[in-house]
């Protein structure tokens, strides 16, 4: 599509690609930036070329993926094919990062482009990605450069979060939902990634002050102790990577996170908005964990697909991740589910299975996969965060003398 033909306002992503360049990246000058995006986002592809070339960058290469090209796969492909994945090219990107390449993933496909696929076949190819991709992961996962996350309101995604409108009006609510999380609708969005940073800084300050043992969930449904790893640091907002480079690595944002402990997770959790995972709604998770671990699990919708994901390998039954989101968070008072978890997981407090964040355990440059693991570090072939923040949601701190300190009452920062 056209600019000419957008029904939305395209100085909005005129200024969504300079905070994406500009704050979430934070390019360098010379250096390089690998982007994937799906082909639709093309105008804004388009708009961050020009912006990084504009801040020096070295050499920027999109990667443009197709959602009917991927279906044709699922329609026509050998079944022996989906166990492979083009281990070349995430060997390159994985060489890119190593020479300090820049990071940048536009998402804008339908959430549900796969739901009518053979979810065998999904799952299958998904675990063979994930297996190929794991040394480029490991780059970001690791904080080693910076990198970002951002979205482009693609069509079919724009009708899934309002079915009620036509294409048109549907992909302008959606671009409008999308400029407004990302700051990008007001006068100075460079200034107001300012302020929203400095807040965000102000609740990690706090956490890292006082050193928690563990996190307590309760609400409806959940009554949740997640153990926090050992010398874990709370991060969120602008983040320094291994690099130097002081980068957001999403937009929007609206999260403070850190490592949960992978062996001391205890108790039962309740979903509070559905997961779209692999082209397939999942819904009304629950799940409960005994020494870090999922034993039970099911989901009133997509049960299948959940179930093949915390099979993934060992460590998929295990937290990687928990971040705390107000529910009073704009994208949470928006009152849109976008059925993406760029901007879901912004409107709740959430946990992650699978891959965890190494920078969150306070000194691991250098150590061993097996001195993060020490520490409590899960690792996995998948990271996946699903919401369980609600309106009744109360957290504790819990010190190592069992003290408890209240963190979130009624959804929200006590």
């Amino acid at each position: 599509m056209t600019d000419t033909a957008l029904p939305f306002d395209t100085a909005s992503l005129d200024r969504l690609a300079q905070v994406v360049v500009r704050t979430g990246l934070n390019l360098q000058p010379g250096q390089d930036l690998v982007v994937t995006a799906s082909a639709e986002a093309l105008p804004l592809v388009r708009r961050v070329t020009a912006e990084a070339y504009k801040a020096g960058a070295g050499l920027v290469t999109a990667l443009l993926s197709d959602e009917e090209i991927t279906r044709a796969r699922y329609r026509h492909g050998h079944d022996d094919t989906f166990d492979r994945a083009p281990s070349w090219l995430y060997e390159g990107m994985a060489k890119a990062y190593g020479n300090n390449a820049a990071r940048l993933a536009i998402v804008a496909d339908n959430p549900m482009a796969l739901s009518d696929m053979d979810a065998g076949k999904v799952a299958r190819a998904s675990k063979a990605n994930s297996v190929a991709y794991k040394p480029a992961l490991e780059k970001i996962s690791g904080f080693d450069i910076n990198w970002n996350i951002s979205a482009y309101p693609g069509r079919a995604w724009a009708q899934l979060v309002f079915p009620d409108l036509d294409a048109d009006a549907a992909q302008a609510r959606l671009a409008e939902a999308i400029f407004a999380a990302s700051r990008v609708d007001r006068d100075d969005p460079a200034g107001a990634w300012v302020a929203h940073n400095a807040e965000l800084a102000a609740r990690r300050d706090w956490l890292n002050g006082q050193a928690f043992h563990a996190l307590h969930f309760r609400s409806s449904g959940t009554d949740l102790t997640v153990g926090l790893g050992d010398r874990h640091i709370w991060m969120g907002g602008a983040s320094e990577a291994k690099n130097g480079v002081v980068c957001n690595p999403n937009i929007p944002t609206e999260e403070v996170f850190t490592t949960p402990h992978k062996d001391r997770v205890d108790g039962t959790v309740r979903a509070s908005k559905p997961l779209a995972h692999q082209g397939t709604l999942i819904e009304g998770i629950e799940v409960r964990f005994e020494a870090g671990r999922i034993v039970e699990a099911k989901a009133t919708r997509g049960e299948e697909v959940f179930l093949k994901l915390i099979d993934t390998d060992e460590g998929a039954r295990r937290l990687g991740e928990v971040a705390l989101v107000p529910y009073a968070s704009p994208i949470s008072e928006s009152g849109v589910l976008f059925y993406n978890t760029l901007f879901d997981e912004n409107a709740a407090s959430h946990i992650a299975l699978g891959q965890c964040y190494k920078d969150c355990l306070g000194g691991t440059k250098g150590l061993s996969d097996d001195e993060v693991a020490a520490l409590g570090g899960n690792s996995s072939l998948i990271h996946v965060d699903w919401m369980i923040g609600a309106p009744d949601t109360d957290i504790d701190g819990i010190t190592v003398a069992g003290e408890r300190v209240p963190v979130f009452r009624g959804g929200n920062w006590a």
